[in-house]
């Protein structure tokens, strides 16, 4: 490793050497940490640079820690309705009513995803130094082309350029100018998953993915909550009719959904004992906790980029091409800080485009089939254009629709609310998309995006033989509505 010097009024120290490697990697996202391990197993000089999330967002405030809380609510809430499936305590231990008044045991609740967490983030530990790169845990800005100075977690200071550079430094709850929040006490989604206490009721500001899901889990625990969203639907992206019944399920976990309600004031309770949130038409709304879900910010402040040529998007996110390119040379971002789309998947797919762009091979993120799942009770799975999505791009729509309720694995599994609903391109039989609502959705919503990238007729998925009996039958009957 070669090195030269440079100065920094910034911290008024100087001569502190530069070292010079082969990738430099600012954030150990998704993409920036498999991207480090690959180059550096490789034989390339590689330093990733982390503050505090060892391995990623997803594994420490985002997907892993939701989904195994969900988990665990999901589980309470079926031992909760068990005395439907025939499952029943012996009179002396209560009866079926015992197992109707089951609640969760906070501690323990908290300490099985703090478990699962804790082992994903210690295998990290492993298996960055394991690759043969320098994992730093600091803070970066950078303060040249390609040269960042690095404030060292433990006291220090480090200078490193490298011949590439990736920014992978993610986002972070967005947080708006609302009236007298900064008054208030309030989580985001990354407090509310310490789970300090259970709210005796919960206030939701926002009902996108990350509100929708918070909702579901605290519904699922028996906490009275309101969602306040400003638009005429939650989750914006959908059709009403998916937003409608993804607004019934929560409904039926004692979710109470407003919409077209946009909050303008947040105050204390009168009594001092929870907030009070005001809409911008008088409405009032009360809980114990209040949850502010309204998005993520690029995390960009404070990293020096127009110091390294780097340009920001009009939202804040730095500006890329379907390279992964950023304005300035050798120096590219990944994941959700490039907008590439907030799904761990999707940043999973910018490595592969990076990793083959770094072996002289081609790849862009152009065309990109990109699913996601909303993890409420029931499970929402969309891939591709929504119904309204596909009219206004001017295609001429079939749309094939049919009750969760008629595929015969949700019968026996006792979950039957919800709906298969699949977009159609009447001119070439070409599926467009798909909304699927009900059990294991997020698995069955694969199987429609494997069948558009394989270019598949919607009749060859309606004839393919599927196992008896899966929700992804589902398939077979929604789409033989069709004739």
């Amino acid at each position: 490793m070669t090195q030269s010097t440079v100065n920094s009024d910034a911290t008024n120290q100087t001569d502190v050497p530069v070292e010079e490697v082969d990738l430099l990697v600012v954030g150990g996202g998704k993409a920036g940490k498999s991207l480090a391990m690959l180059r550096a197993k490789a034989g390339d000089k590689v330093v990733m640079v982390e503050r505090d999330k060892v391995g990623g967002t997803c594994i420490n405030v985002a997907c892993i820690p939701t989904k195994t809380l969900i988990s665990a609510a999901r589980v309470l809430h079926e031992v909760q309705g068990s005395q439907a499936y025939g499952v029943t305590l012996p009179e002396q231990d209560g009866g079926a009513d015992a197992l109707a008044q089951a609640r969760i045991e906070l501690a323990a609740f908290r300490a099985r995803k703090e478990t699962v967490v804790g082992g994903m983030v210690a295998a990290h530990e492993k298996m960055f130094p394991a690759s043969g790169m320098d994992f730093v845990k600091g803070t970066a800005r950078f303060v040249g082309e390609r040269t960042v100075e690095i404030a060292l977690n433990d006291g220090g200071l480090r200078r490193v350029r490298g011949a590439k550079v990736l920014i992978n430094t993610g986002t972070t709850p967005s947080v708006p100018p609302i009236e007298g929040l900064s008054d208030v006490r309030y989580w985001t989604s990354e407090d509310l998953l310490t789970l300090p206490e259970l709210p005796s009721s919960l206030i939701v500001l926002g009902g996108g993915v990350i509100g929708v899901e918070m909702a579901s889990l605290m519904g699922l625990l028996g906490v009275p909550v309101t969602i306040v969203h400003a638009g005429p639907h939650i989750l914006d992206r959908e059709d009403e009719d998916v937003a409608a019944e993804v607004t019934a399920g929560l409904e039926a976990l004692g979710v109470t959904v407003l919409t077209g309600a946009l909050a303008s004031k947040v105050a204390a309770a009168a009594d001092g004992n929870g907030v009070v949130v005001t809409t911008a038409d008088g409405h009032e709304v009360s809980g114990s906790h209040l949850l502010v879900a309204l998005g993520r910010t690029p995390v960009t402040a404070g990293l020096g980029l127009e110091t390294a040529g780097v340009e920001l998007t009009e939202r804040g996110f730095v500006r890329v091409d379907d390279h992964l390119r950023t304005t300035a040379e050798n120096v590219y971002a990944a994941g959700d800080v490039a907008g590439t789309p907030q799904f761990t998947h999707a940043s999973w797919n910018d490595f592969r485009v990076l990793r083959d762009l770094f072996a002289g091979k081609e790849a862009s993120t152009t065309g990109r089939l990109i699913p996601w799942a909303v993890f409420t009770t029931p499970e929402l799975g969309h891939v591709g254009l929504s119904e309204a999505e596909a009219r206004k791009a001017g295609y001429e729509v079939r749309v094939a629709k049919t009750p969760t309720a008629a595929v015969p694995r949700a019968k026996t599994l006792g979950r039957t609310k919800g709906f298969f609903k699949v977009i159609i391109d009447a001119r070439t039989d070409l599926i467009l998309g798909a909304a699927i609502i009900g059990a294991e959705a997020s698995e069955v919503i694969t199987s429609i995006q494997m069948a558009m990238l394989g270019g598949l007729r919607w009749q060859q998925v309606r004839d393919a033989v599927i196992t008896h009996p899966t929700m992804s039958e589902g398939l077979n009957i929604v789409l033989d509505s069709l004739g």
